[in-house]
């Protein structure tokens, strides 16, 4: 009798210990203390019924995460923050789910649902190039190559310093992040970076788009930009610029479109500009549609600057891609003296022949 019932005991005993063994539970409450927990989600979805979402997820302890989209896609994001694009027209439910990995190996995981709305595609299409910058780490050395120092402000009277060091720029959770930050760097306050396609792609005509989420602070000048490949034996202006967005934090909301070309150069460009909601906040996309005939600039898909090409002007040949975010000068201002870091995101560039 005293045997069973020590039978019974250690049985008990062991039952109890693999209860209490189970790494994590699906409502992101973990029974086992070493494992990630506080797990949490958000998730933003782009207004432009692209079907392109941000989200965020966050643990204690968590390490890496994983995403399921609810559409059968699975992908990790080391930091939790991810872009993702749905691409099933109409309006769709998702229930997303997270796995969240702690140091040891252990997980918990959390759901959301999202609603997306995609529109019937009415662009061009056939990409001709893409960057999408979906591998982590240092931009694509066979797509970009960087500005480095400050040249004399790059005749704006600009206050950073360009470097390609991580601090400034990186390709991390499906996004390139450019930082401006404020620190002694080289004798100037701010550094930042500045990445260019120059010798590695060109093209003529075509529409862009660029997905993006632009920087905050007074003084920040983010742009995305294209130069005349000719830029080095046929100086600026007479290359040509086309400025397809440029923005200061000075005026969050508001988008400028600028041709730069002999005669309109510096103040004197040739653009229009809009005003949108959200510019620090949400992604939007910012395209230029460029044909022997017209050039056009567009805010998710609202045309905002029409202006007719011609042999007259240079804008027939070769142009490279820089994304840059300033600091001050001449367009971007005063800067806010509380002013520490900011980060413009790109999530993707895609030009359609």
């Amino acid at each position: 009798m005293n045997y069973f019932k020590k039978t019974v005991s250690l049985l008990a005993i062991f039952f109890a210990l693999v209860g209490c063994s189970k790494a994590g539970s699906d409502n992101g409450t973990p029974t086992n203390p070493n494992a990630p927990s506080n797990l949490q989600i958000t998730a933003t979805v782009s207004t432009d019924s692209s079907g392109n979402v941000s989200f965020s997820a966050t643990a204690d302890n968590a390490v890496s995460y994983v995403y399921e989209y609810g559409n059968s896609v699975v992908s990790p994001a080391g930091n939790g923050s991810v872009a993702y694009q749905y691409t099933l027209v109409g309006t769709n439910t998702y229930t997303v789910t997270v796995t969240a990995t702690g140091s040891t190996g252990l997980t918990v995981k959390k759901s959301i649902q999202v609603t997306v709305t995609v529109k019937t595609p009415t662009g061009p299409s056939g990409v001709f190039w893409s960057e999408e910058f979906n591998v982590d780490g240092a931009p694509d050395p066979t797509k970009w190559g960087y500005d480095i120092g400050n040249n004399n402000g790059w005749g704006n009277n600009e206050l950073e310093y360009y470097t390609n060091r991580s601090q400034n720029v990186i390709v991390q959770g499906g996004v390139l992040k450019i930082t401006a930050l404020k620190e002694s760097y080289n004798g100037y306050a701010y550094t930042s970076a500045r990445l260019l396609t120059k010798d590695k792609f060109a093209f003529t005509y075509g529409r862009v788009d660029i997905r993006a989420k632009l920087p905050a602070g007074a003084g920040t000048w983010p742009a995305l930009w294209t130069l005349g490949s000719d830029v080095s034996t046929n100086p600026w202006p007479a290359c040509g610029e086309m400025d397809i967005m440029e923005q200061k934090g000075n005026e969050p909301n508001k988008i400028y479109g600028t041709l730069h070309y002999p005669g309109h150069s510096g103040a004197n460009g040739t653009g229009s500009t809009t005003t949108i909601t959200n510019a620090s906040s949400d992604f939007h996309i910012y395209s230029l549609d460029w044909s022997a005939s017209s050039i056009k600039m567009y805010v998710d898909n609202n045309l905002y600057l029409t202006f007719t090409n011609s042999a007259g002007v240079p804008f027939n040949h070769d142009f490279f891609f820089i994304l840059n975010v300033a600091m001050g000068g001449a367009f971007g201002g005063s800067v806010d003296p509380a002013f520490t870091s900011s980060t413009m995101e790109v999530d993707y560039i895609r030009v359609y022949k």
